[in-house]
């Protein structure tokens, strides 16, 4: 009789032979920058014509000819003083000089919490929000308020409000919650994500809000999409949902006017948690502190 077949290579054996793969499509010789792979680029392509940055100063980077490049989007939204500022450098040295690192669990440090009361401090005062939580990037940051928000429904005795709802055309960094209630396909279509999310419908629409100068005129009403996920789902079972104020990275798309307002509203009578994810609209980039002063709209929740 044949043998049954085996079962499948394990996940960590497969995983190292694509790593294997990947490394050898390039002779050694051939393939100096071959053991690195770089987030959202074409690796293959960056290897045969590396694109690499030796120094930067001010608005421009310096590459290995030592042409001087433009960064116009300030490294990925994250430069806006510009780069190797000398009180930036300064204050970088002397803190490494002094206490390199500090655990946050049932320990902490002064400048930690200086912080975070300068961070509350930007905001006015008819906008009351009492903690800053800290993360390492964007994509944690929403990864935990998608957390908060679950934790805080099930604290409230609300425990069956586990949905979370995104929009499409959405970008909410690469964490397994973030790519879940981001909505660009290309994010999303090779891995599973998580269950209980749906996302409500885009603001694009250029047969109406195209090159519209301030705010679009047009689409305040697509914000009542969410009532059809209400209508879907029930409200019971909707934990929070996540915007962003200017959604960045399919185009840059101003919300329509009244947008905003009209979904803060929604979430209110529904009891559904308002996060907006100012990674890239907060500190000075929409004209005010964060892109909810700009607004005037107040979420529960801001993920920088």
């Amino acid at each position: 009789a044949a043998a049954a077949p085996g079962p499948p290579p394990a996940p960590r054996y497969m995983f190292r032979r694509t790593l294997a793969r990947a490394a050898s499509a390039l002779p050694e010789a051939a393939n100096p920058l071959g053991s690195q792979w770089l987030p959202f680029t074409a690796n293959r392509d960056f290897t045969a014509r590396p694109r690499l940055l030796r120094g930067a100063s001010g608005m421009y980077f310096s590459d290995s000819d030592g042409r001087q490049i433009l960064d116009g989007s300030a490294g990925l939204w994250c430069s806006n003083a510009g780069h190797c500022h000398p009180a930036i450098v300064e204050a970088i040295q002397q803190q490494a000089a002094s206490l390199d690192f500090a655990p946050s669990f049932n320990m902490g440090h002064p400048l930690a919490f200086e912080f975070a009361d300068r961070l509350l401090a930007m905001f006015p005062e008819h906008m009351d929000y009492g903690k800053v939580f800290f993360t390492n990037c964007g994509s944690t940051s929403v990864d935990t308020a998608l957390k908060i928000a679950m934790a805080y429904h099930r604290a409230n005795g609300e425990s069956s409000r586990v949905r979370l709802i995104g929009r499409e055309r959405g970008y909410h960094g690469v964490g397994f919650g973030g790519i879940s209630v981001g909505g660009m396909v290309a994010n999303r279509k090779a891995f599973m994500g998580l269950p209980f999310v749906d996302h409500i419908a885009h603001t694009h629409v250029p047969e109406h809000n195209a090159f519209s100068r301030g705010l679009p005129e047009y689409g305040a009403h697509l914000a009542d999409d969410l009532e059809r996920l209400v209508a879907l789902h029930d409200a019971s079972n909707i934990a929070a949902v996540i915007v962003e104020p200017v959604a960045g990275s399919t185009g840059v798309l101003p919300p329509p006017k009244g947008y905003l307002e009209r979904l803060r509203g929604i979430c209110d009578r529904h009891g559904i948690l308002l996060i907006f994810d100012e990674v890239i609209t907060a500190f000075g980039r929409v004209g005010e502190a964060y892109g909810t002063v700009r607004f005037d709209v107040q979420p529960d929740m801001i993920t920088t």
